[in-house]
């Protein structure tokens, strides 16, 4: 079964997404790049609202590959109370230190991996090994199509594939269109991720629109 994930920048679209019914509100700055972070005050805020109640992840941002830097921005996003924090897993450096050391915390983990940057999908047993909860599939330049424009179809389904052979939730987001729910839905990831989809105009940086959150919501 798809899940719905909704990415938001505030508490307002937070509690818009929350009434729509999706399943993981996602705390990110789309004007920051591909994973902005939201400031940890913003984001503790919204996880305290009593008019919440779905579970909620979190960016640290695009970060660069150094362990202590991505270690020290997870604990921070961590202490917010979210349930989930997320990484940007960017080809420009040495995922094997960050891996690593990110398996010294118990706090619930997801790596995001960038589909337009041909990541290596053998890498993911990487996370398993260091008790990740989950991965996901995302695009990193969002000007050049969604994932299913990106991606090969075969190699997103293989992605899914290798996520729950190493017992990984997986998610496949990047500027997913209401046409891609059909196309992806077959392949039984735990969660699809929007962002754009559900804005004003399909722009990721203008406000979400209710109509386009509903349409979407719908369609899964």
């Amino acid at each position: 079964m798809n899940k719905m994930l909704a990415s938001v920048n505030c508490l307002a679209e937070a509690i818009m997404a929350e009434q729509a019914n999706v399943d993981i509100i996602d705390l990110k700055q789309p004007s920051l790049g591909a994973l902005g972070a939201l400031e940890t005050t913003l984001v503790s805020t919204i996880v305290n609202s009593s008019q919440l109640s779905k579970a909620i992840s979190a960016t640290v941002g695009d970060l660069p590959m150094q362990a202590d830097t991505i270690f020290n921005a997870v604990e921070k996003m961590a202490a917010t109370g979210v349930d989930y924090v997320k990484i940007g897993f960017f080809p420009d450096g040495d995922w094997l230190p960050v891996i690593q050391q990110l398996a010294q915390t118990e706090i619930k983990l997801i790596a995001v991996l960038f589909a337009d940057q041909n990541p290596d999908l053998d890498r993911l047993k990487d996370f398993a090994k260091a008790n990740f909860t989950g991965v996901m599939l995302d695009t990193m330049d969002k000007q050049n199509g969604s994932l299913t424009q990106v991606m090969p179809l075969k190699k997103i389904e293989y992605f899914v594939e290798q996520s729950k052979k190493y017992k990984l939730l997986c998610g496949l987001a990047g500027s997913l269109r209401l046409q891609d729910i059909a196309t992806l839905k077959p392949l039984q990831a735990d969660y699809l991720g929007f962002r754009g989809a559900l804005c004003n105009q399909h722009q990721r940086t203008a406000a979400l629109d209710p109509q386009a959150l509903s349409s979407i919501r719908s369609a899964l």
